[in-house]
């Protein structure tokens, strides 16, 4: 078996979105623009409510899904078509916008303390238009594996342990896991050797090779792209550590986006905007 090396190391880039939510931006960036089948990695946490109490009102989206996961706080969602709801600590949302989606993206307060992250997945040309859907969990129904030294999480994706996460979304076969590791523990995971992956960093130090075969130390705020390989080894630091691990099989198609909207031309595009000026998403 082959082992993951990290390719590419890439710093955060502090932005803002929706109505001014302060947040730090690792794919969709200068540094990243995208690792197919992922279009966009916000990371957003404060404790200060003026940074994102304004939150994200009435925007469209089309051709692509967006999965909130929330580690502190509460987001309450509307959409167009009536839908509603609340995505507690710990809870994930997999929306599927398809043909297109206008909804609003509020935080609400709890003990002033907003943490989690947004991930944009594409669609193939051929599933770009599907209806809308959506795949909801509470932090309750995420199962949580435990190995010696690491507790996972599990969004998506099925462990080597063999542990399998709700969320299902066979066309980029995604693999989205929340892993805490105790001091100077190991972890060893096996990936589709064809896909695309990358670890996030949300706190402590985690260490693994570089593509020179040094270790390379890892801290907050901070994202690998990985080699490809069948596995990834990683080792905590003395304070221990969290991060994502994401992988997902690449689509290999053209991508043409403009805010909201990713297609697969430009003429698909301009008919996104088209349609959400005239009521039709």
């Amino acid at each position: 078996m082959s082992v993951r090396e990290i390719e590419k190391i890439v710093s955060g880039q502090a932005t803002s979105d929706g109505a001014g939510v302060e947040l730090v931006r690792m794919i969709g960036q200068p540094q990243l623009m995208d690792l197919d089948p992922f279009l966009l990695l916000d990371a957003f946490r404060s404790d200060d409510p003026d940074d994102y109490i304004a939150g994200f009102p009435p925007h469209p989206h089309r051709g692509f899904e967006t999965v909130t996961y929330l580690l502190n706080g509460r987001m309450r969602h509307r959409d167009n078509a009536g839908n509603e709801g609340v995505i507690e600590p710990g809870g994930i949302q997999w929306m599927t916008a398809g043909r297109g989606i206008v909804h609003s993206e509020m935080p609400e307060q709890q003990d002033g303390l907003l943490e989690g992250f947004q991930l944009w997945i594409n669609l193939p040309a051929a599933h770009k238009m599907t209806p809308p859907a959506y795949q909801e969990h509470a932090a309750a129904g995420i199962p949580v594996e435990s190995r010696d030294g690491a507790e996972i999480r599990v969004i998506s994706g099925t462990t080597s342990q063999g542990t399998t996460g709700p969320v299902t979304q066979p066309l980029t076969e995604p693999l989205y896991l929340d892993v805490s590791l105790a001091p100077d523990s190991e972890f060893d995971e096996s990936l589709a050797t064809a896909h695309n992956a990358f670890i996030y960093i949300i706190g402590g130090e985690i260490s693994l090779e570089a593509s020179d075969a040094s270790p390379v130390n890892l801290g907050h705020d901070e994202l690998a792209v990985l080699t490809r390989g069948d596995r990834v080894v990683m080792q905590a630091g003395a304070e221990g550590g969290r991060f994502l691990l994401i992988a997902g099989k690449p689509l290999n198609e053209p991508i043409a986006r403009a805010g909201p909207f990713v297609m697969n031309t430009e003429s698909e595009l301009r008919q996104a905007f088209s349609d959400y000026q005239r009521g039709a998403l």
